[in-house]
């Protein structure tokens, strides 16, 4: 068992009893190096700092400390963007026990008088800084967990670029220690100093109107995609998702993903939900890429390759969208990867691929649609409906497993 020991800003004096009973007969302490140098010298413990890059040395590590009774030290809640999130994936949960401290985003929340249910936390802590744009809305209290000097600075420029320039950014450094600071500032006015290490950013946000806030409901507007014309329309978007049903932590894959609208809105619903698409044309797929970026889903995968080839590298779907290519071949391989309650949405526009999901209706049942979208356009003087292309919707659900029956990792 290896314990995972949360500490504060005040050192060895911030344990508990039964945590500093840990540290004091533990054979090996690994941590960084602030937190070992808060620990006295004692014979025979030795004190490890963890290696760079962390994850790609830890596994080795642990091997070589395996037997021993060995504590981990870590900053506040170490289960907060932390250390023992890290060892219980490698170790598994019944290797690791943790004894968490405060943690930074409960002092922050203390410095901010933001109750826990009228904020949000967004770790950007190894992650892509364009992840807070999905986290963006007015009245959006945000504690953000960062890494690096100049990410206030980041964080300012991005929130100038989404229209929240006027959002008030507070930086917290070294919560909860003698050098606790703070600076606070308007996104479009920030000139604060470099960040200290040890810091959080919290984010009120306020559109100043030159941007309009971007729901999470499916059916975004059209115009926030960059597109070449393929791309699925507001209207057929949003009766595609009802039927995809995203569920926090699902598996989707967006294939024929053109602009990549369908995905992107998939992924915005949770952001533990994991996005794989595939595009053969090279310019769309660096297209659904960008679309993805600006969108405030940087971790969306898009696969250059057709989709046949594609559904090859990536993990089993709990929901699958195809929006252009659809085969027989294509949609039973899809069905056999499919786990069991999947949905799965196909749309077609040729009479061709309309007469493949009249067989698969047959074949798999579920629900088949003709959506017909018309639009009021000028008509000479007047103003007349223009139909779009008709589009037969199939949607459909993999039976669910049967009682007993456990969902296999992807």
């Amino acid at each position: 068992m290896i314990e995972v020991i949360g500490i504060g800003a005040g050192g060895t004096a911030s344990l508990g009893p039964d945590e500093r009973r840990l540290v004091e007969r533990a054979e090996v302490v690994l941590g960084g190096e602030r937190h070992l140098a808060m620990l006295d010298d004692a014979a025979g413990r030795e004190l490890i700092p963890w290696p760079s890059p962390l994850r790609s040395h830890l596994p080795r590590l642990l091997q070589r400390v395996s037997g021993r009774r060995a504590v981990v030290l870590a900053s506040g809640d170490p289960m907060v963007s932390g250390i023992a999130s890290t060892m219980i994936e490698l170790l598994g949960p019944e290797a690791v026990r943790v004894h968490p401290h405060v943690s930074s985003v409960a002092l922050a929340r203390a410095r901010m008088r933001w109750s826990s249910e009228d904020c949000e936390t967004v770790t950007l802590v190894g992650r892509d800084h364009d992840r807070l744009r999905r986290h963006l809305a007015p009245r959006a209290r945000l504690v953000v967990l960062t890494h690096g000097a100049d990410a206030p600075t980041r964080l300012a420029e991005l929130l100038v670029e989404e229209g929240y320039g006027e959002s008030i950014l507070t930086v917290l450094g070294d919560l909860g220690g003698v050098d606790e600071s703070r600076h606070d500032a308007a996104a479009a006015r920030w000139d604060g100093p470099p960040a200290p290490r040890l810091h959080l950013v919290c984010i009120e946000c306020r559109l100043d109107g030159t941007r309009t806030a971007r729901s999470l409901v499916p059916g975004l507007p059209d115009d926030v995609y960059d597109s070449d014309g393929q791309l699925t329309r507001r209207i057929l978007r949003a009766a595609a998702l009802a039927h995809l049903a995203p569920t926090p932590g699902d598996v989707m894959w967006d294939l024929g993903a053109g602009a990549g609208s369908i995905g992107i809105e998939f992924a915005r619903q949770d952001p533990r939900n994991r996005v794989y698409a595939a595009e053969r044309v090279a310019a769309r797929a660096a297209r659904a890429r960008s679309n993805a970026r600006a969108l405030g889903v940087p971790g969306l995968v898009v696969l250059e390759a057709p989709s046949v080839d594609a559904i090859k590298e990536f993990p089993s779907p709990d929901a699958v969208f195809v929006g252009g290519g659809a085969t027989e071949e294509l949609l039973e391989r899809v069905w056999e990867r499919l786990t069991p309650g999947g949905r799965l949405v196909v749309h077609a526009v040729t009479l061709e691929t309309e007469a493949l999901l009249h067989a698969m209706h047959r074949r798999r049942g579920g629900s088949l649609t003709r959506l017909a979208v018309e639009d009021a356009q000028p008509l000479g003087r007047s103003t007349g409906w223009a139909p779009r292309r008709a589009v037969i919707q199939w949607a459909a659900a993999k039976p669910a497993a049967r009682q007993g029956h456990r969902k296999e990792p992807s």
